[in-house]
């Protein structure tokens, strides 16, 4: 639970940050980067977790799985601000180059993703592994379109 009430901390913290211009929030390329992945990185280990259980592969456990999913949808809308022009160097990264070519395409996923992370809580809230898994599919789904199309492997 304290990861939990990390992740939301970091959630509120993010929120009030976001509400400033996309420059004003990173004096550099490399904070920009080290923000996406570290969010990012947050977001699909929780996603993993609740992965293995909808996939057998971990017991079912759906107080675990709410707070997973409580975690992803506090945390959907935090990485994308952080792909700002100029991002795309000052670490090393595995976004591709279309990610700023085509950034009104990266946004629609983003936007999906987040959509997504809602229906995922509203699932596992719902306390039922079927439901839980019909709602992991699409946000999935979402987040596999937007790395085939925008991340180098």
């Amino acid at each position: 639970m304290k990861l939990q009430s990390f992740a939301l901390a970091l959630a509120a913290a993010a929120a009030t940050t976001l509400a400033l211009p996309a420059a004003a929030q990173f004096a550099k390329a490399e904070d920009a980067i080290k923000y996406r992945q570290s969010s990012l990185f947050v977001i699909g280990q929780h996603f993993s977790r609740i992965g293995a259980m909808v996939n057998g592969k971990a017991p079912y456990d759906a107080k675990a799985a709410q707070a997973d999913a409580e975690v992803i949808a506090s945390l959907a809308a935090l990485p994308w601000t952080a792909f700002g022009t100029g991002t795309d160097k000052g670490a090393p990264t595995k976004a591709k180059p279309e990610v700023w070519s085509e950034h009104a395409k990266f946004d629609e996923h983003a936007k999906k993703f987040e959509a997504e992370a809602p229906k995922l809580l509203a699932a596992a809230k719902a306390g039922n592994l079927d439901q839980l898994k019909a709602a992991f599919g699409p946000t999935a789904n979402s987040c596999k379109s937007c790395h085939d199309s925008f991340r180098a492997r």
